[in-house]
């Protein structure tokens, strides 16, 4: 079978599946449920298209833009809380679709699967508001912003730093009225534990799931919670009790690309990088309200302008970015792979999904030493126990 790029390093991207003139490649599921391109050499014409687009095969060189970097969050307190921080994203996404434009972004299917789609009125951009923790499918997205920006329209295409590269590098050219937001990626969990984490969750509840928010905001932006909505039922944990977002943390289910990734630098081809502003409280304490805040790096003219755009719907302050970054290393810095990987893969059929995370995950120190300290206190308790006098009153 030809290989387009070593499996370690493929980001899933699909630029190679939109581009094959011949429709030679699919993408196909392996063992932990990420999408890899299957070239069909029967198919295949051998015209190289597929390697000329790959955007880890063809890195672009790195821009020497001036970044200016800012806190910011949304002024609507109602768009503010339905996000995952700060409520920018739907500022930037209304701008565009008020030029009459499309907005692209990951939204959840019938099975609350993640996939790439597009929106071209501001009722829709809901289904893309919230943080969505698993690799969405772009499918034949790359084909359809293209065929937008050929008819003239404005496109914002949002996603992981990857995705944008991948979509950069399939259109092999610039386009005036395409605009591109990434975020700061820890890293994207495979769809496969995700699926077993729906499918624990159903039958741990006995009933079909409604809504789902990754990062709700109940009880404040810091203590970020996993909620889900049942027909009867509400599901509410924070990320240190939930197992999905234990196992997403920990790296132990990440994309093998994702350990050292291609896309983590200062300089993105992105125009705009959104994030949490971690580390608000000590570098701008007087913005932190619990209610979400963001940090926003601009990164071309296009981003300039966009941000100019929507100043008078936020309330910002420029930030100095070697600062932000120290508390927000994922910009630049990759996951940490996780030792027990294979084994919880492997595992995740055999076992409910909340045993197979708590056997496989490693536990912060501080956890391990509490527990150590719990099971000496009862080891000591029961021996002083059975080495008591029988004594009968």
């Amino acid at each position: 079978m030809k290989e387009i790029i070593e499996k370690n390093k493929c980001c899933g991207c699909h630029a190679c599946f939109n581009i094959c003139p011949k429709d030679a490649i699919s993408m196909q599921e392996d063992e932990k449920g990420f999408l890899y391109p299957v070239i069909n050499e029967e198919k295949c014409i051998n015209c190289n298209m597929c390697r000329k687009v790959c955007p880890v095969l063809n890195k672009k060189e790195e821009m020497k833009n001036k970044i200016k970097a800012y806190a910011c969050y949304n002024r609507n307190l109602t768009e503010r809380l339905k996000s995952s921080s700060g409520g920018i994203f739907c500022l930037i996404a209304k701008e565009i679709i008020n030029r009459n434009g499309v907005v692209f972004g990951a939204a959840f299917d019938e099975n609350f699967g993640v996939k790439h789609t597009y929106v071209e009125n501001v009722k829709e951009l809901k289904q893309f508001m919230g943080s969505k923790y698993t690799q969405s499918k772009i499918g034949t997205s790359y084909k359809d912003v293209k065929d937008f920006l050929d008819n003239g329209k404005y496109v914002l295409f949002t996603g992981t730093p990857c995705q944008i590269e991948g979509l950069k590098s399939y259109l092999r050219k610039d386009y005036e009225k395409l605009y591109t937001q990434d975020i700061i990626c820890h890293g994207v969990p495979s769809p496969k534990v995700w699926k077993k984490y729906l499918e624990y969750q159903k039958n741990r509840n006995k009933e079909e799931i409604k809504d789902i928010s990754f990062r709700n905001k109940d009880h404040g932006w810091i203590s970020f919670r996993m909620k889900i909505l049942f027909n009867t039922k509400i599901y509410s944990k924070d990320l240190g009790q939930d197992p999905y977002m234990q196992a997403f943390l920990k790296n132990i289910c990440l994309r093998e690309s994702c350990y050292n990734c291609s896309f983590k630098k200062k300089n993105r081809v992105s125009d705009i990088t959104l994030a949490d502003y971690w580390g608000i409280d000590k570098v701008h304490p007087k913005m932190n309200d619990n209610k979400g805040i963001s940090l926003v790096l601009v990164n071309s003219n296009k981003g300039i302008e966009l941000f100019n755009n929507i100043k008078e719907k936020i309330s910002y302050k420029e930030t100095d970015l070697d600062q932000a970054i120290k508390y927000n290393p994922a910009l630049i810095e990759s996951a940490k792979h996780c030792i027990n990987e294979m084994e919880f893969i492997n595992n995740i059929d055999n076992m409910e999904f909340d045993k197979v995370v708590k056997k496989y995950v490693p536990q912060s120190p501080a956890y391990k030493k509490a527990i150590n300290i719990v099971k000496k206190v009862v080891k000591y308790v029961f021996k002083n126990q059975r080495s008591k006098p029988n004594v009968q009153k």
